[in-house]
């Protein structure tokens, strides 16, 4: 496949799927806290909705294997349906990639659990269907060090595109004057950037 040019990222154009967090994988990861993922995965959730970004979130085996999604992330989801496969690369469920062709975006922001697996082959499937993908590491896991390292070597001589959440939504902000920036950054949940608010705010009182 010929290689393709970047283009922004946008509230028009990005849709964020969330892959397999769940209660039963998140045991196994070790390459980042358990808490810091959480974290993150929440704070990017929060974030695309705050954007007006659509959000997909997919399960694998939720009632023989991996368990359902974590708490913090299905209550940061809200109501929306989480769907659930049998598929090891979610690209592979017809359901999952008619979920996102129906959201009319063509950049897709993938995080999963494992990063390698379930992150990146659908992230490279996406991509050969004519997606542009990017991969938020920092909302991602995996069971090792190695398979996070070996994960990054694979994506970067296929060239996918890494980058962490807190970036990616910045990028889709992209005005700090925006009305949406405090409920933005409140989101993303980066203590400093609420506090130099604050202080902004205090200025100008």
């Amino acid at each position: 496949m010929a290689s393709q040019q970047r283009s922004r990222l946008t509230r028009k154009n990005t849709a964020v799927l969330l892959i397999d967090h769940q209660v039963g994988l998140l045991t196994g990861v070790r390459d980042l806290t358990v808490s810091e993922l959480k974290h993150n995965v929440v704070a990017l959730a929060k974030a695309a909705k705050v954007l007006g970004l659509p959000v997909i979130a997919a399960t694998t085996a939720r009632d023989s294997l991996w368990g359902p999604t974590i708490p913090e992330l299905r209550d940061a989801l809200g109501a929306s349906e989480i769907l659930d496969r049998s598929t090891v690369n979610a690209w592979d469920d017809v359901r999952f990639v008619e979920a996102v062709k129906a959201t009319g975006r063509d950049h897709l922001i993938f995080a999963g659990v494992s990063f390698e697996v379930c992150a990146s082959l659908p992230a490279l499937s996406a991509r050969e269907a004519g997606y542009q993908t990017v991969i938020a590491l920092d909302a991602c896991g995996t069971f090792t060090s190695h398979k996070r390292e070996a994960g990054i070597a694979r994506l970067t001589a296929l060239g996918i595109e890494v980058s962490d959440y807190a970036t990616l939504m910045v990028e889709i902000l992209g005005d700090n004057a925006d009305p949406l920036a405090g409920a933005v950054y409140a989101a993303l949940d980066m203590p400093f950037a609420v506090l130099m608010g604050q202080v902004a705010d205090g200025l100008t009182a």
